[in-house]
């Protein structure tokens, strides 16, 4: 089941599916490393829900929710 990486919750790991942004957005997602196939564990997330803490390639990134809503996820 495919979700964005947005809905992810704390504590949960998925595997990149696919991703839908375009132009600036999918280039910097890219270059943090979050590419098909890489597996992602969802931190936490900020006090106010944004934006959300990862653990990615084994470093960690914070990221908004408006970006890890161009990511596709497979959740494990």
């Amino acid at each position: 089941m495919q979700i964005t990486l947005k809905e992810l919750k704390p504590g949960e790991k998925a595997v990149v599916a696919q991703i839908t942004g375009q132009g600036a957005v999918r280039r910097r997602l890219f270059d943090m490393g979050i590419t098909p196939g890489a597996e992602i564990y969802m931190r936490k997330t900020a006090p106010l829900g944004d934006p959300i803490e990862l653990t990615v390639r084994g470093y960690e990134l914070s990221l908004r929710k408006a970006e890890a809503e161009a990511v596709l996820v497979d959740k494990k």
